[in-house]
């Protein structure tokens, strides 16, 4: 159960799931789950931010600053375009490419997240020693549509190096709101983080007694 005493772990260094997370008023504490995200030869979406995920909670598990804790939670998020997943870009080139192939068009965003509870995290039954039983997993997909973008605008925002550490070169919370057209579904899962879902999930699982923890404070 979450609490002030057994804080929320989450296992992640992005600090746009640290800044949701805090909004909602959830105990959290932070600790980067550090797992290979590179792809495998046809490894679709699905499989792919299954695998990594689960990598993460696992990951995550064996973190000393995992003990006490009330819940686990890690996510992984992508930018699919067509059959193409789209990561962190590499350098300031491969953003440019990034914007130019999603100018004017429509690409999803997918966060799979999953929670484990805490100190009663268990192996799943049959798995190899260290993967991680999940209480819950989900992946939630938003559609984004970008208006079309000019060769100056994608050169120029490339670089100002903001996208470079975000699958899609892009940050819908930033500059890169510029590009942004229309979304179709969760904002703060383009973010990096679906907060509804994660809540429903938290108090469906029994993590958290209720929801908010704090009453609210009129300025």
């Amino acid at each position: 159960m979450i609490d002030d005493s057994h804080p929320l772990l989450l296992g992640s260094g992005s600090p746009r799931r640290r800044e949701i997370l805090t909004t909602l008023g959830l105990p959290l504490r932070v600790a980067a789950a550090e797992v290979d995200e590179a792809g495998r030869a046809d490894e679709g979406p699905a499989d792919y931010l299954d695998r990594i995920t689960l990598a993460k909670l696992a990951a995550a598990r064996r973190l000393h600053q995992a003990a006490g804790a009330g819940a686990i939670l890690v996510a992984d998020t992508s930018v699919i375009l067509g059959d193409a997943i789209l990561g962190k870009p590499r350098d300031e080139a491969d953003a440019r490419a990034m914007l130019r192939a999603l100018s004017g068009r429509e690409h999803q965003v997918w966060t799979r997240f999953a929670i484990a509870g805490g100190d009663r995290a268990e192996l799943a039954p049959g798995a190899a020693p260290g993967r991680v039983e999940a209480l819950h997993a989900e992946t939630v997909v938003t559609r984004v549509r970008f208006r079309a973008l000019d060769d100056d605008e994608i050169a120029s925002y490339a670089a100002t190096g903001e996208g470079l550490d975000k699958a899609g070169a892009y940050a819908i919370q930033g500059i890169g709101a510029f590009a942004v057209a229309r979304i179709d579904g969760s904002y703060s899962n383009v973010v990096g983080l679906p907060a509804c879902e994660v809540v429903a999930a938290l108090r469906a699982a029994g993590l958290l007694a209720r929801f908010p923890l704090s009453p609210a404070r009129s300025s």
